[in-house]
């Protein structure tokens, strides 16, 4: 037997509000951490998700993170006691758990090759993703670029779908109705971007790295992956960016060097 179970059910029995047979628990999120709350989390974008108590194994709510290790606290909202993985002003800890996430990893090379940059691909919806969410339009359409050559109906064997290559728990943690719409796909993308770059810093290999192969592998790892997937595609980002800030007209980054001609 798993001996972190029966600490995880109770955390998962603390985290919800009973109904009948079932549980909500709300997945929250924040710049580009997870949590998981009996409330919406106050500066969260917070989802809700529907547990059954009947259900044979408990649900993976974290993504893939590897092993991750977290706190439970507790705190009072709105006149009632609320848990909550994050730890926000006026918490006080409950317990700790351990949580082991599905193994593996979603990383993929990706659809698209380094090539000459593509201007003329849904222009539109890359320059109001890039003006909404504040992050570098250039480097929006090289992920667009590697992930899917900007094929709007793409599919990778990872399931990872539409022009930014979003995977299910991302298209659902943005609210996504439909990852095959060029628009919503790139504004998701874009947005999980800006989390990631905000979470790294500003540091582009990092934030490229956890949008290929997930923030619990660059976690786990301390850096990009050792996934020849992941490392190729960090290196086609890279180069694809230089591309695109030229063909934008933009000069190169500090340490990036101008692409040859």
């Amino acid at each position: 037997m798993n001996p972190t179970r029966p600490l995880i059910a109770l955390a998962f029995a603390l985290l919800a509000s009973t109904h009948g047979n079932a549980r909500t628990v709300y997945r929250c999120i924040r710049d580009g951490t997870v949590s998981l709350a009996t409330a919406p989390e106050p500066g969260s974008q917070c989802f809700a998700k529907e547990l059954d108590d009947d259900a044979a194994a408990l649900p993976n709510l974290w993504g893939r993170m590897g092993v991750f290790h977290g706190t439970l606290y507790k705190r009072e909202q709105d006149g009632r006691t609320v848990y909550s993985t994050r730890n926000l002003p006026g918490s006080t800890p409950v317990l700790g758990f351990t949580v082991a996430t599905p193994a593996g990893s979603p990383a993929h090379a990706g659809l698209g090759k380094v090539g000459a940059p593509r201007m003329d691909a849904f222009p539109r919806e890359f320059r109001s993703a890039a003006k909404k969410t504040g992050i570098d339009e250039a480097w929006l359409r090289a992920i667009a670029h590697a992930e899917s050559y900007f094929d709007a109906k793409a599919v990778s064997d990872k399931g990872a779908r539409g022009v930014m290559q979003l995977m299910p728990e991302t298209i659902a943690d943005y609210g996504v109705r439909d990852p095959f719409d060029a628009k919503q796909s790139i504004l998701a993308g874009a947005k999980l971007l800006k989390a990631l770059w905000t979470r790294y810093e500003g540091d582009l290999v990092l934030a490229a790295a956890a949008y290929n192969a997930g923030a619990g592998a660059v976690a786990q790892y301390n850096g990009v992956p050792p996934y020849v997937e992941t490392q190729e595609y960090v290196a086609k980002v890279q180069a694809l960016h230089a591309r695109y800030r030229k063909a934008m007209k933009l000069p190169p980054l500090p340490g990036q060097l101008a692409p040859a001609r």
